[in-house]
């Protein structure tokens, strides 16, 4: 059967690139995409209900979420805004370089893709911090200057740091991929006949980036009238 996989496999395919249980490449190549969309479905729906709380919450205390929302810093959040944008740009042109069969392009991109997600972290290290040092994380510690309004901005902190945890776990996996691409690429391991995993990790960054633009207005941007 190894060698049968090996006749399918292109003069460009690394040894080994191609699994047993696939007949070619276009093959495998479909499978992979396809489960990465089936995955990305599946986040949908998680981050979905997540999305779904917060709009029931918000309807029910919209005064006192939009106040709320004041204690979020725009600088930061805009900054973190474009700092993704940025790395969906460096992550497309990381698939491009490796679609080329540009290597050493491929190597910058990644890295670059993995500074700007490091960067993001950074920010949003900043930010919980001075929530933190405001004594705005959820629990026993939790004071708002508006004691009229702090069970429900004490709820929409509860979002707030849920929905951007959970995101932030999401970029520390997606920093972990791009690790393990960085090295893969470094080994030669990626050519314009076999660069599926850069590809699907591209998909799986650009997801996550997404879920932050819907983040950034939900929960920096709807106080802002009240100013």
């Amino acid at each position: 059967m190894a060698d049968a996989a090996h006749e399918h496999a292109s003069a460009g395919t690394p040894p080994g690139a191609l699994q047993h249980h696939f007949e070619s490449m276009a093959q495998q190549k479909d499978a992979a995409s396809l489960g990465m969309w089936v995955f990305l479905v599946t986040e949908i729906l998680f981050f979905g209900g997540l999305f779904l709380a917060y709009m029931i919450y918000r309807w029910a205390n919209a005064r006192a979420f939009a106040h709320a929302s004041l204690h979020m810093d725009i600088a930061l959040g805009t900054t973190n805004t474009a700092v993704l944008i940025i790395s969906s740009l460096t992550m497309a042109m990381a698939v491009h370089s490796a679609a080329t069969g540009r290597r050493r392009l491929l190597i910058g991109f990644l890295v670059a893709t993995m500074i700007l997600g490091a960067g993001f972290l950074g920010i949003k290290a900043v930010e919980y911090t001075d929530h933190i040092h405001h004594h705005l994380f959820p629990g026993p510690g939790f004071h708002y200057p508006v004691p009229a309004e702090a069970k429900p901005a004490e709820l929409f902190f509860s979002l707030y740091f849920a929905m951007t945890g959970l995101h932030a776990l999401h970029m520390i996996v997606g920093l972990g991929i791009l690790t393990t691409l960085l090295l893969m690429a470094r080994r030669g391991r990626f050519t314009p006949e076999y660069h599926t995993p850069v590809e699907i990790s591209g998909l799986y960054w650009h997801f996550v980036d997404i879920v932050w633009i819907f983040l950034f207005p939900l929960l920096y941007l709807i106080g802002r009238h009240l100013h």
